[in-house]
């Protein structure tokens, strides 16, 4: 029994097929590899975001000669805003991250203008593990900027003249707000004594309810007392401990003694022993003169 199998019209190339199924993935492209690399390399989005006023917008530059300059930049690194355009002047941006081509986040720390597999573990950026004490080697981004670069993140340290539109031009009320009570302290200049519950940031829900987060390392009147009760524990089974350690050495001690004195005893019946007089052994001549007698 034979089996004849035909491709369709129009998929067929001029190199010679290694299989049947190689004849359905090789396709002739009219576009070359250089030209394809050339139109993904044209252009280059920026994500400008601001920390003082909360907007944040993405920018789209198509001129290379504009961002050639921050080629060789690396994350963590300052440069002026005129370096994107006239109408930054006076901005000073950060690099913070970014993405290239496929979609492979920046990492600081790797001084490399390109991509790496790295041996990554609980702990690690742009790793989740499935299992615990599970180890992955996955693909990262350098923290060098180049041309492979897609979008590439920007934070505002040094406001310019003129307002960036939808960026710095208002400000946008915080959605959420520090959970840490000593944090909540630092943004609204509290002092010790003063109640950082009142100050937390609620975020609108359904039916106009608002929810408030837990704070973090908060100090009350509840946690004191629930810490004296814990550290009052602590300090019972301490004591607990120590007596009981007591107990058994003094066991201990108890049986040494015992021990030695049962052993001194019998060391002393032994010599009793070898102290009384021998007996002579009577032969069966004198047990007849006995006798008689």
């Amino acid at each position: 029994l034979f089996f004849f199998f035909q491709a369709e019209d129009g998929i067929r190339d001029s190199v010679a097929s290694r299989g049947l199924g190689d004849v359905y993935k090789r396709q002739v492209s009219t576009q070359s590899t250089w030209d394809y690399c050339q139109s993904r390399t044209t252009d280059m989005k920026f994500n400008i975001s601001d920390p003082v006023s909360g907007g944040q917008k993405t920018i789209a530059i198509d001129d290379e000669n504009q961002y050639r300059a921050l080629f060789d930049k690396k994350m963590g690194d300052q440069f002026p805003g005129e370096t994107l355009g006239q109408q930054f002047a006076g901005y000073v941006f950060k690099i913070t991250g970014g993405n290239d081509k496929e979609g492979f986040s920046m990492r600081q720390g790797i001084l490399k203008n390109g991509r790496v597999r790295i041996l990554m573990k609980k702990g690690h950026k742009c790793y989740r593990p499935r299992r615990e004490g599970e180890r992955k080697r996955k693909s990262v981004r350098g923290c060098i900027v180049g041309k492979d670069i897609s979008v590439l993140a920007l934070s505002i340290v040094q406001h310019g003249e003129k307002p960036i539109p939808a960026i710095t031009d208002k400000t946008r009320a915080r959605s959420l707000g520090p959970k840490r009570a000593s944090k909540i302290r630092k943004l609204y200049s509290l002092e010790s004594k003063d109640d950082v519950r009142k100050y937390i940031v609620r975020k609108d829900k359904k039916n106009n309810k608002k929810k408030a987060p837990k704070i973090q390392r908060l100090v009350t009147q509840e946690r004191i007392r629930r810490k004296k009760a814990v550290r009052k524990i602590r300090l019972q089974r301490i004591d607990a401990t120590k007596k009981a350690v007591g107990t058994y050495k003094k066991m201990l001690e108890e049986l040494r003694k015992k021990k030695v004195d049962k052993k001194a005893a019998a060391k002393s019946a032994k010599k009793d022993v070898a102290a009384k007089p021998a007996v002579p052994k009577q032969t069966g001549t004198d047990q007849l003169s006995l006798m008689t007698h």
